[in-house]
């Protein structure tokens, strides 16, 4: 008799923290059978693809918005330890600024209606980690709410004004354009200065002089960065060349904006970047190559910028997603900035693992995916799936690469190629035939990845899991958050990740030791 269980090649199987039930109770929106997630699933799933206030191909943005909020509100009364590291990570490691601040406010608004206490400071606070967040959360509270703030709300607000604000993020911040400024801030959650920053009381007093246009210029012994900035418009006046000086620039607290506005057309445009590259941020600069090349900046100058966007450290800190890296490739018309964006790019991607054996990935480029990621965005999903599939195809040992929509298609893979140009061979496709695209493809491979918004059509020969031997796991990458998936999710090698960044991917390698991999925020076992 053969055994049924105790074969060569048969491995542990870890379980994942994204789980749902075996048996489908609903439908794709292409009418497959659609897995339901449990509540913790689905909010992660959702959160770490959700812009907030953008319509998807098949939600719109009120939808979406309200399936959030509910998700929320739910969890932050059952376990308000999880949805508190959950709203932390958001922001600090997948780097969802929007969604966390959603998550964090409508988590205290839901705890507060509840009657519960506890943890809603905490979440406030966590959520907020540069200094206009602060008045986005106002923004966002009092146009759902109203301008009664809770207590929690309130103190969560005050803590990260006194933890954010200084003399350059007010310089970079507080300014005419946002609907709450600073010193309304401070106004409606009543901050007090840190003990530590002895003077931010002065800060604090000189916001309210600034939100009321008083010109009072600040003391310089105590406010130098504002004292300085209060009357550099007057020096450029009488010496315009002092723009061309990149110590005075960042002894003002000047921000790149502001020195091309006091310039206007007096200033040779290439000189004026020049002296304004040393003190600008990362992504300021990864948003600007276009500008550098337009304006005529030297290669010497463009060398000391391809040496910052191409330090891992400093890609590391800036926190960017991957697909920023590919919209500035594709916005520059130099290729002097393609090695230093290609190095950048594969930084962003450290988590992606090193896979022995053969893996099959499969990229959704069907119809669905080509929606942008935000109004805002060149990019959509569609890019997020280029870059995460061949990324992972090009660490394994032996992969085969495969685009698929309503038919499929393998893509070129050479040894030593680059990222970016793998990128730009994947093509529209149709529609999302998923389960076909596993079926021609699938040829003994030792696991299969697929990246995909999970929005498969239905198909006579079961779902795209159902493809594969059970022996063989199946890691499916949600970059859309609907609420139905593809297949099953949690045990039996099968398994969902999520998100638009490359943290998930650290899970696969726990999994295939059998290890039971925990949510991102939980550490590792």
């Amino acid at each position: 008799m053969c055994a049924k269980f105790n074969r060569a090649g048969t491995r542990p199987s870890g379980q994942s923290p994204i789980t749902g039930e075996h048996t489908p109770s609903g439908r794709t929106h292409e009418g497959a059978p659609g897995f339901a997630r449990d509540t913790k699933s689905e909010l992660f799933l959702l959160a770490v693809a959700n812009m907030v206030g953008e319509n998807t191909f098949y939600e719109s943005a009120g939808e979406r918005d309200g399936r959030f909020r509910n998700l929320v509100h739910q969890i932050a009364v059952t376990d308000p330890e999880w949805l508190t590291g959950m709203i932390g990570w958001l922001r600090n490691e997948a780097n969802m600024r929007t969604a966390s601040v959603v998550a964090a406010l409508e988590g205290a608004k839901a705890r507060v209606d509840a009657g519960a206490h506890g943890h809603s400071r905490q979440m406030v606070d966590t959520a907020l980690r540069r200094a206009d967040e602060p008045g986005e959360a106002l923004a966002y509270w009092t146009s759902r709410y109203g301008r009664r703030l809770p207590k929690p709300v309130k103190r969560g607000i005050a803590d990260a004004a006194a933890r954010l604000y200084d003399e350059r993020s007010m310089l970079k911040y507080d300014t005419a354009t946002k609907g709450y400024r600073f010193s309304d801030v401070l106004n409606l959650v009543h901050a007090s200065p840190a003990a530590d920053r002895p003077w931010q009381e002065a800060l604090f007093v000189h916001a309210h002089e600034r939100r009321h246009d008083r010109g009072t210029v600040p003391d310089p012994d105590v406010l130098p960065v504002l004292a300085r900035n209060a009357v550099f418009a007057e020096r450029v006046e009488s010496d315009p060349g002092v723009l061309l000086a990149p110590e005075e620039l960042k002894a003002a607290g000047l921000t790149w904006e502001s020195a091309l506005s006091l310039a206007g057309g007096r200033m040779d445009k290439a000189r004026l970047w020049e002296a304004l590259i040393p003190s600008m941020g990362y992504m300021a600069l990864l948003r600007n190559l276009r500008n550098f090349d337009r304006a005529g900046v030297s290669d010497e100058v463009a060398e000391r910028v391809t040496a910052r966007l191409s330090d891992p450290e400093q890609v590391a800190r800036s926190r960017q997603l991957p697909m920023r890296f590919l919209s500035a490739y594709r916005a520059a018309p130099s290729l002097r900035w393609g090695h230093a964006l290609e190095k950048a790019l594969k930084a962003s991607l450290g988590n992606v693992p090193e896979l022995g054996g053969r893996t099959l990935v499969l990229v959704d480029r069907s119809g669905s995916m080509q929606g942008r990621l935000s109004a805002r965005s060149d990019l959509n999903r569609a890019d997020a799936a280029a870059i995460f599939g061949s990324a992972l195809a090009m660490r394994c040992a032996g992969a085969d690469l495969v685009e698929f929509g309503t038919g499929s298609a393998p893509v070129a893979l050479e040894r030593g190629d680059s990222l970016l140009r793998v990128i730009e061979r994947f093509q529209w496709m149709g529609g999302t035939d998923t389960t076909r695209a596993v079926r021609e493809h699938f040829r003994g491979h030792d696991r299969v990845v697929i990246v995909t918004d999970e929005q498969a059509h239905h198909s006579r020969d079961g779902g795209p899991t159902e493809q594969v031997p059970e022996s063989v796991p199946v890691y499916t990458w949600n970059l859309a958050g609907y609420r139905y998936g593809h297949g099953p999710s949690g045990v039996g090698g099968r398994y969902t990740f999520g998100g638009l960044g490359d943290a998930a991917f650290r899970m696969i390698p726990l999994l295939e030791r059998g290890r039971d991999a925990r949510w991102p925020w939980e550490g590792r076992p």
